[in-house]
């Protein structure tokens, strides 16, 4: 069916003659055939969001409805790919239309002449139900994608074939109980707005291993659980969300660019095909898809992007897959609603954001978690997402960091004063928490032992203390410590510089092991106690401070990946022996 516009303003096109149109229908607008989305109707009159630019596009055009919702196409070929907002593939679109996206361009996410081994993995006879794995298609070297039965479909597997097909081609057939045969391909189609179900889902109880100490140490975030990275402009969000979907131990990533700098996404496109997987040595891309809608492009497919990236990330979930979604940032997508709302003439919130902002946002993190994926077979898969908030002038009481803190339970708080003084990650370790520990706390004591949460808690206590002493040192002085506080201030110093610290852009330094952050953290804690032990003896601090071991704790998180454990060994007997003779020498005098 069709209608005409009759009112064009940028995104927003409000067109008439659709009474049997649905609110979230795609339609296609103008000569050009540009794609929109309906937000609301009024009668025969629907309010149409256009997700490309409007411009020579006057009342009168005609506007056409597919009669179905904005739809992601779920198959082999997604992974190792970059699409814009929703998903048209940016890739082929190039070698199309050049360095930029013509209007009403229409290319099919998935290719449709490449050709994919199928083997199955069920046999004619079989019973199968929605989520069944009915055969597998190894799409590349790091994942194997999983064919399952779409939702809605359940009966007799009557056919099924090994061999080379497009995404397209019938695989399979299954003869429902009401005799009806469906032909299931390589492919499904899924409207973005809606969850994709699950049959339970779990608390999660297992860590996301990001590689950054400050993260896995202080703030963990289990593998389904939800977090937020906001600060201000320069604090290195972008790399903090660049490092995570490098290093996190999960087995597809989804990085959303939504909203921020073109020159940043460049950054992941030129990176990610050099970096190796730490875990089997394959390129990342193998395992990560990049959706692209960065500040130059349509205002409203920036609200679809992050839709469209969930929905895909749900998806390999259910095949029983880690996956992790990075959205960059959420407030570029809160700023989109805000536009669109705006030209609706709805009334305004808070700061001018639409009064469901707070609702939208739950409904993304909230597809996050740990579920039993449906399916006869049991298997479990995790979805965690991790947003970036760039609040304005890093003032966190603005509606879009409020209402992400209410709803995820990681906060890693960036702080410029930390950037500016070349401390990166910029996480401030006063103001960031995690409500994941006492879950994961188990699984810290059985992979790692009991004495890694005390080690933990031993350092946030002096980390705390520190900032305590600092107001005091600021008033009249360090000299006016005890030798007891300005060894905290020593210790404090040393987690700060020798564990905290991280340099994204140091190949050994870039990632750190469980284990490894174990050792470290240990060692500086290690060189607090013994202190105080030899204090107590006579030793003088100073004394302490200055001994050789103390350098090369300094220097141990650049120790090669293969040999970090015997030096480390090594740095912890020289600490033990220097300060040992240092305590002999004090309680003789």
């Amino acid at each position: 069916m069709s209608g005409t516009v009759t009112k064009v303003s940028g995104p927003l096109v409000v067109a008439e003659g659709l009474a049997d149109a649905n609110v979230a229908d795609v339609v296609r607008v103008g000569k050009q055939r540009l794609i929109g989305e309906i937000l609301n109707m009024t009668g025969d009159s629907a309010s149409i969001q256009v997700y490309e630019e409007t411009s020579g596009l006057g009342p009168g055009a005609v506007v056409e409805t597919t009669g179905y919702p904005l739809s992601v196409e779920l198959g082999p070929g997604m992974l190792n790919g970059i699409y814009d907002g929703i998903q048209r593939p940016l890739t082929e679109i190039r070698e199309i239309s050049g360095h930029t996206i013509a209007r009403g361009i229409d290319v099919p996410a998935l290719n449709r002449q490449k050709l994919w081994e199928f083997v199955p993995t069920v046999k004619i006879g079989d019973r199968v139900v929605a989520g069944d794995v009915i055969g597998t298609v190894q799409e590349t070297s790091a994942i194997l994608h999983k064919i399952m039965v779409p939702v809605g479909i359940s009966g007799e597997v009557v056919s099924v074939q090994e061999g080379s097909y497009t995404v397209e081609d019938t695989v399979c057939l299954v003869k429902s109980a009401d005799g009806v045969n469906h032909k299931l391909s390589l492919m499904q189609r899924w409207p973005v707005r809606v969850n994709r179900p699950y049959e339970k889902k779990y608390v999660p109880l297992r860590p996301l291993c990001s590689g950054q100490r400050v993260i896995d140490t202080l703030f963990p975030l289990a593998k389904g659980g939800t977090a937020a990275v906001p600060g201000p402009f320069g604090s290195g969000k972008t790399v903090v969300q660049h490092q995570l979907a490098k290093w996190s131990d999960v087995d597809v990533v989804v990085y959303i660019g939504c909203g921020e700098r073109g020159n940043e996404m460049t950054d992941v496109l030129m990176e990610f095909p050099e970096l190796k997987d730490p875990r089997n040595g394959e390129p990342l891309m193998k395992r990560t898809i990049l959706i692209a809608n960065t500040s130059d492009m349509p205002v409203a497919a920036r609200e679809a992007s992050i839709y469209t990236g969930i929905t895909i990330a749900e998806y390999f979930r259910d095949m029983g897959y880690d996956v992790a979604v990075i959205a960059d940032s959420t407030s570029r997508w809160a700023e989109a609603l805000r536009e669109m709302s705006g030209r609706l003439e709805e009334m305004p919130g808070e700061e001018g954001y639409p009064a469901y902002l707070a609702s939208r946002l739950a409904q993304f993190y909230e597809r996050a978690g740990v579920v039993e994926c449906l399916g006869s077979d049991v298997r479990s898969g995790s979805l965690t997402a991790i947003g970036a908030v760039s609040p304005p002038g890093g003032d966190t009481s603005e509606p879009v960091s409020q209402a992400t803190m209410r709803i995820v339970k990681v906060f890693w708080g960036l702080d410029s004063s930390l950037a500016y003084a070349r401390h990166f990650p910029a996480i401030n370790w006063l103001t960031s928490y995690s409500l994941y520990v006492d879950s994961l706390k188990p699984w810290y004591d059985k992979e790692l032992g009991d004495q890694f949460m005390k080690n933990r808690e031993k350092a946030l206590s002096i980390l705390q203390e520190e900032s305590s002493l600092q107001e005091i040192v600021k008033l009249v002085g360090q000299d006016s410590l005890s030798a007891g506080d300005r060894l905290t201030l020593e210790t404090a110093k040393m987690i700060r510089e020798d564990f905290l610290q991280q340099n994204a852009f140091m190949d050994v330094d870039s990632y750190s092991s469980y284990d490894r952050q174990a050792l470290l953290m240990h060692i500086v804690l290690e060189y607090d106690r013994l202190c105080r032990e030899a204090m107590d003896s006579g030793a003088e601090l100073g004394e302490l401070i200055r001994i050789p071991a103390r350098e090369q704790i300094g220097r141990a998180k650049s120790v090669p990946e293969e040999v970090y454990k015997a030096e480390y060994k090594q740095i912890y007997e020289n600490m033990k022996t220097q300060i040992s003779q240092i305590a002999a020498g004090g309680g003789e005098e």
